[in-house]
């Protein structure tokens, strides 16, 4: 039975949960997620799972925040003044928001602290710092 290796596109079922046990995501009930290993389209502790692998193998893997998304980064905290924000947005703490860097792209952006004069906006990913668990299950190698 083919095993995977670097380049072989591949088929997955998943379930992404937090440290603590809450589930952030899961490709149950949907279509598998589909990706090409070694490519860099997922973390890569994600993808340095799946070499080795054989169609039906499942297996629970833990990624360490260097190789998940991150850790978090200071210069992701973004103070924001509060006479930029248009005075009929209601803004409350946990709330997630879009703002557009230099380059005109979307920046996802969550409030953590609101001040005077300032508004405190967290750009790093939701997942940034985290031990991330993921159970895996190989559905196929479309090699």
């Amino acid at each position: 039975m083919a095993e995977v290796k670097s380049g072989d596109s591949v088929k997955v079922h998943y379930t992404g949960k937090l440290a603590n046990g809450e589930q952030f995501d899961s490709s149950i009930g949907r279509e598998p997620l589909a990706f090409t290993v070694g490519a860099g389209m997922m973390i890569a502790g994600f993808d340095a799972a799946m070499p080795g692998m054989k169609v039906g193998d499942k297996k629970t893997i833990n990624i360490a925040p260097k190789d998940g998304y991150g850790e978090t980064d200071d210069a992701a905290i973004i103070e924001f003044p509060k006479e930029h924000v248009p005075a009929d947005l209601k803004i409350e703490i946990g709330q997630q928001h879009t703002l557009t860097n230099e380059q005109g792209q979307p920046l996802p952006v969550v409030v953590k602290e609101i001040r005077e004069d300032f508004i405190i906006f967290d750009a790093n990913h939701f997942l940034a710092g985290k031990e991330l668990i993921f159970d895996i299950e190989l559905v196929e190698i479309e090699g």
